[in-house]
This record gives C-alpha cells, structure tokens and sequence, in this order.
C-alpha cells in the first residue's frame, strides 16, 4: 500500500473543508485549528491551491472558500448556485441601498427577473421576482449582448426589433457598437433617462465556467439617486460584486472575438 503524502493529504483536508462549507467561506485560522496543520504550511498549501484556481481568497477577513477552476470542472449544483447569487444580491441591495435584481434571457428576446435583493426603507423603485423587460431595454440589453461579435446581435435585432422608449435612447447600431465597446470596457453598461425618463440603471454580466453571459445584475434607481454624477460610483460596484460572485460560482471572462477585439482597439475612452 503506498504511503501518505503529507502536503496531498493536507491539501485534501483543505478541499474537503472548504466543500463542507461552501459557499460559506472558511478563516484560515480555523482550517489551522480544526486541521492541526502548522499555520505556515496552511498558508503555502491555500496559496498553491488558489494559484491554480482550486480555492479562492474572499478578503483577509472573509477567508477562503472553493476556487473558480474547481467550481467549473466539477459543476455547482444549481440550488447552491441559486443561494449564492441571492447572497450576493442581498449584499450589493445593503451596500448600494437601492434594489439589485438578477435577470435571465427568457426564450422569447426578453429578459425576467430570477432574483432580487431589496433594501426595506424609503421611496424606491421596485422589481418583482418574474417581472419581464422587454428586449431593447438597455442597460440589461447591453450587458447581455456587448461581449459576442455584432452580427449575432443584429440578427437578434431584426427578429426583435429595438424600442425607442425616451428620447435618450440610444437605437442606432452604429452608436450601439460604440456603446457596446465601452461596457467591455469598463465592466458595466448604462441607461440614464432612456427606458423611463425618471429612473437610471446600471448593469453587468456574471458569466459562467465557458465564459458566456449566464446572468446580468441590474440596479435601477430614481434619476435623483442614479444619474451623470453618481452612475460611475454604482457601476463599479456593482461589477465588482458581480466579480465577486463569479469568483464563488466558477465564472470566467471571454476570450473575445477577434471583431470584438477590433471594436476595443479602435473605440476612444
């Protein structure tokens, strides 16, 4: 019978735990209590571990937990995914103070709303879980279609057709390219007065392990709380929760067409 290999072993020990916990994470101080492992050797293994994506550091105080390449070579199961990503809705809807809601293509062009994280007080705008949006709405259109080459877009819009909701909107492909180039950019697309002239959005993608769109997250605010001078601070908030959460569930960015690359090249800040 061939002997233990002490760091495997450990490293095993490790995994297992972080398994046990998921999609909690877990302190290194416990794995070095619980595990009896000496801290120095704890540390070494979590940071090989996390170099080739199998565990993932969450923050000095939030600990680790499984990581990203794990996640996407052995599948999350989707009722641990569903509380994951309401986890990260609840914590985005504290931090913004506004409501953050999950949306998902619903097979006829559109988009429904699959979860929601919703502070309690105030005057607000409100979603409700399978609320629809229609195609062209445009920050969730934006974050779902800027990051495939734009010839599968057009086709979509010739079989949806885009809305012109406000005089904001933005509807001419040409532009939409352009638009489409800076939410690659920045993490995050934008949609201030043009689905509704009182309210703004901001919104961004969680890709999954193959790197397409799997869900976009999505704030909508009145334009007092959500305009010109606020929407950078809640757009890079929101794309960092959306990091966040693709760290937990296994997600990955594209390796973007070569189209898509040429729109990046040549489209100014």
């Amino acid at each position: 019978m061939p002997s233990e290999v002490p760091a495997v072993a450990s490293s095993v020990r490790i995994l297992e735990t972080l398994a046990a916990e998921w999609p909690a994470a877990v302190s290194p101080g416990r794995l070095v209590s619980e595990l009896g492992l000496n801290r120095s050797t704890c540390y070494n293994i979590l940071g090989t571990l996390q170099s080739m994506g199998w565990a993932a550091n969450m923050g000095d105080r939030a600990g680790w937990t499984l990581g990203p390449r794990l996640l996407s070579l052995t599948g999350v199961n989707t009722t641990l995914s569903a509380v994951v990503v309401q986890d990260a809705l609840n914590e985005l809807s504290r931090e913004l103070a506004l409501v953050v809601f999950a949306a998902e293509r619903d097979g006829s062009g559109g988009y429904i709303v699959t979860a929601k994280g919703e502070r309690r007080t105030g005057v607000r705008v409100t979603i409700g879980i399978g609320d629809r949006f229609p195609f062209s709405a445009p920050a969730i259109m934006q974050a779902f279609e800027a990051w495939a080459p734009f010839d599968q877009f057009e086709g979509r819009v010739r079989r949806h057709s885009l809305q012109k909701f406000t005089e904001h909107t933005v509807t001419d492909l040409d532009e939409l390219k352009k638009v489409f180039a800076r939410v690659r950019r920045i993490g995050y697309s934008q949609s201030l007065r043009e689905y509704d002239l009182a309210q703004g959005a901001v919104a961004t993608p969680v890709f999954d392990g193959r790197g397409r769109v799997n869900l976009v997250l999505t704030t909508i605010a009145f334009s007092s709380e959500l305009n010109e001078n606020t929407v950078a601070e809640f757009g890079a908030r929101l794309r960092d929760g959306a990091e966040r959460l693709m760290q937990r569930i296994g997600g990955t960015r594209p390796a973007l067409a070569d189209d898509v690359e040429d729109d990046l090249e040549t489209t100014p800040a």
